[in-house]
């Protein structure tokens, strides 16, 4: 059981395997039943060819093919419902196995893998693998018992030698699917890594619509989507070609076949060796039989397409998961919120340079802590660390005494409150947005912490107020409510630790003023951590921290760092000066 679960496509078939069962027990019974019909008007043919038959035996047989019938209609439901309910059954455990895993994984696995091509895996992908498990297993099925039951019947009723006269074509069948099945196996995987880069490059122009337009790119982003069509296109018309090659020889193999059948059927029946009635049985037998002939060619592609689906689905569940609960779990429920970096370093990746350098330093519990510094100086990377979004590259970080890599996940994440840089608001209402960082929240808190975040009024004029929709990603918002609405999400959960990554610049310095004023109210005790670009908005922080390349500036209050008259004495002379400027503008005009 446990080697299955490494493979979660077979673990799910194998958990669904008596429901499966059942449907191919009603599948073979079809084909069984099957089988009778062409006897029966064989038996008819011979009785009145050879006057042996009455019209009393020909009623009594029409009456059991009538039988036959409605048991074959009967038995053709169940197996369409067995085998193809169980198979959605399976999908819809497989795309649910899949979201675990994506939740699971790390930050820079979407790093390396784009959106659209993760899509794809959702869609396409788990499409073609359905009809594999539904449609191909069924038909493989279904070809291989009715092709033995059928020959067999050809065989001990008719002629084992004009049967096996009929059967070469179908050898030769057979051989041409074996070759051809690796190469659609290659151009299926070809094509659907072609369909994810495709359906990337759609996800990523719509999302970014206002940026194209604004500059003006259109053309730009037009090319770039036709290169990535073109390449869509190549790669589904080779697999057009293996099946332009393909088809027709399998319907001259199926024609060979049927002429032999004609010939050597009729010169038998000539001769005496069979009768008529025989003789029209097998033909229907050989009709029966180009079905399964005719049904290799879609099996060999659905069951290439599929099997390179599952190499990418597998690709996903093999994923390491860099993230993860230490083997030396503390038992801790509630942090308090001390945090100290001890010679941190950090890069993103191997051949990449250091993003963060011996860092050193100590947030102590219930004080108001900034960082500043300029883009990319890792002010990101270093509350990015705080929630294990990464890991540390070497060194350590202790939140109240106990490495972080110590603290259960669950457990460190839901003692932070998070306003993340990009202010990511979901396609809800607002209400449901804000009550994401606590789900079991009232109306009554969702009111305060939307005061607290100086939302609130915001929100009541608008007509629906708090049952307002927003658009994706906010997009009906301005930029000052989304940030907003996203610092209530976080304040919702009064959590021992917040951390706002640049969360107020959006914002004009009133709104500034009243929300940092709220939080000295309602974070007392309460780590908070604020990264800035403004120095205006760090004033009341009781230490501050500036970053310079990776690396720590300086340290101190806000008093002490301007007395150093370093890095941050020049940050606030600029600001200041540009302040001034836009003053003396205002005034000019």
């Amino acid at each position: 059981m446990e080697k299955l679960k490494k493979n979660r496509l077979f673990y799910h078939v194998y958990k669904n395997k008596f429901l499966y069962l059942i449907g191919i027990i009603a599948l073979l019974m079809v084909d069984y039943l099957d089988l009778y019909i062409p006897l029966y008007i064989g038996e008819i043919t011979d009785g009145l060819t050879f006057h042996t038959i009455d019209l009393t035996a020909i009623d009594k047989i029409v009456l059991i093919m009538i039988a036959i019938s409605v048991m074959i209609t009967i038995f053709r439901f169940l197996w369409h419902y067995f085998i193809f309910g169980t198979c959605q059954k399976i999908i819809n455990s497989l795309r649910k196995d899949i979201f675990k895993k994506l939740e699971m994984l790390s930050q820079s696995y979407f790093n390396k893998n784009k959106t659209g091509d993760i899509m794809t895996r959702f869609t396409n992908d788990l499409d073609a693998i359905e009809g594999a498990i539904g449609f191909a297993i069924m038909m493989s099925f279904d070809a291989i018992v009715l092709t033995v039951m059928v020959v067999y019947k050809m065989i001990t009723h008719v002629s084992l030698t004009l049967t096996l006269l009929t059967l070469i074509p179908m050898v030769l069948v057979a051989l041409s699917s074996i070759l051809l099945g690796k190469k659609f196996d290659e151009k299926f995987f070809v094509k659907q890594k072609a369909f994810g880069h495709l359906n990337d490059a759609v996800q990523e122009s719509v999302t970014a619509i206002r940026v194209i337009k604004a500059f003006v790119q259109e053309e730009k982003q037009l090319e770039h989507f036709k290169k990535v069509n073109d390449n869509n296109r190549k790669a589904n018309a080779d697999i057009s070609i293996l099946r332009a090659i393909f088809w027709p020889v399998l319907e001259t193999f199926i024609g060979l076949s049927y002429v032999v059948a004609i010939v050597f059927g009729g010169y038998y029946c000539l001769i005496g060796e069979i009768t008529l009635g025989k003789f029209i049985t097998f033909s229907s037998y050989i009709g029966t039989l180009f079905w399964p002939m005719l049904i290799v060619g879609d099996i060999v592609s659905v069951v290439s397409e599929a099997s390179a689906s599952l190499k990418r689905i597998n690709e996903v569940f093999d994923a390491e998961v860099e993230i993860k609960n230490s083997a030396n779990m503390v038992d801790v429920k509630e942090l308090q919120g001390e945090i100290i970096f001890d010679a941190v370093d950090f890069k993103y990746e191997d051949n990449l340079p250091l993003a963060l350098e011996d860092i050193s330093i100590k947030i102590n519990k219930g004080e108001m802590f900034a960082i500043l510094g300029k883009t990319g100086c890792g002010k990101t990377t270093m509350v990015n660390l705080i929630t294990r979004v990464y890991d540390v590259t070497s060194g350590n970080i202790y939140i109240d005494g106990n490495n972080i890599k110590d603290i259960p996940l669950n457990v460190l994440r839901s003692n932070i409150g998070y306003v993340p840089q990009d202010n990511f608001l979901f396609s809800e209402t607002l209400k449901e947005n804000i009550s994401f960082g606590k789900l079991d929240a009232t109306d009554q808190e969702i009111y305060e912490a939307c005061k607290m975040a100086d939302i609130h009024d915001n929100i009541m004029a608008f007509p629906n107020k708090y049952e307002t929709m927003i658009g994706e990603r906010g997009v009906t918002l301005s930029g000052g409510q989304k940030q907003r609405t996203s610092i209530a999400r976080a304040l919702i959960k009064d959590s021992p630790i917040l951390i706002m990554d640049d969360s107020l610049s959006a914002v004009d310095t009133d709104t500034e003023d009243t929300i940092i004023n709220n939080l000295k109210k309602i974070r007392k005790n309460k780590t908070t951590i604020m990264i800035a670009h403004r120095v205006s908005t760090v004033q009341s922080a009781d230490h501050i921290l500036v970053l310079e390349d990776g690396k720590i500036a300086e340290y101190g209050t806000y008093q002490q760092l301007l007395d150093k008259n370093g890095l941050f004495t020049q940050m606030v002379e600029k600001q200041q000066l540009e302040k001034q400027l836009i003053t003396a503008e205002q005034g000019g005009n």
